[in-house]
């Protein structure tokens, strides 16, 4: 018998295998062996694995949206509005790994041929970051290279940890190092770094 149940558990566990071991590294007969229902079942009441990775991308990206638009529309505009949209995103992030870890998949080149995803989740979000962020930064600051700086710089982070110069402060291996603590001094030192960012590219006036 299927249901509701059986739903959420199969994308439960979907979720975790794309976001531990990618798309491309994920078998149906794996979903369906540790969610513990029947591979042929599952495909015919929720489709093929691509369908099912479509979907776990769009709740990925719901949640995502959420969190940030409801940043957007705390925005003030004002350096202090970019760090505490800044610290919305690494907030985010730290709270949803998961989130993280299906996208880095996809920068490395995992699910290509499910294609068209960063056009429908990744940039309406990006342009709603630069549209308020545009009227804050220095004349000479590109919106867009700066919104993937963070980026870039909160993935890097939370993936591969940092090797700092000072003795036994060393966090990452460079293969999946466990998240930062929220109360780390790791994590303290690079909110700081990133809100430093923000002040440098700011406008004068903000």
């Amino acid at each position: 018998m299927w249901g509701e149940t059986e739903r959420q558990r199969v994308w439960g566990v979907a979720t975790r295998l794309f976001a531990e071991l990618g798309f491309d590294s994920t078998s149906v007969e794996l979903i369906a062996q540790a969610a513990g229902v029947d591979a042929e079942s599952m495909l015919a009441r929720i489709g093929d694995k691509a369908e099912l990775y479509r979907l776990v991308m769009l709740e990925a990206h719901r949640v995502e949206r959420e969190a940030m638009e409801a940043a957007v529309a705390r925005f003030t505009p004002s350096t202090q509005g970019l760090i505490e949209l800044v610290d919305a995103y690494l907030d985010f992030n730290l709270d949803h790994p998961y989130v993280l870890a299906l996208w880095m998949h996809r920068w490395m080149g995992d699910a290509m041929d499910v294609g068209g995803l960063e056009e429908l989740y990744a940039r309406p979000l990006i342009t709603m970051v630069t549209g308020v962020a545009g009227e804050v930064l220095a004349e000479d600051v590109d919106a867009d290279h700066l919104t993937w700086t963070v980026i870039w710089c909160v993935y890097g982070f939370l993936t591969g940890g940092m090797q700092y110069t000072s003795p036994g402060s060393a966090i990452g291996t460079g293969r999946r190092p466990s998240l930062p603590m929220a109360d780390s001094e790791a994590l303290r030192r690079f909110r700081r770094y990133l809100h430093t960012l923000i002040r440098r590219m700011s406008a004068p006036a903000a």
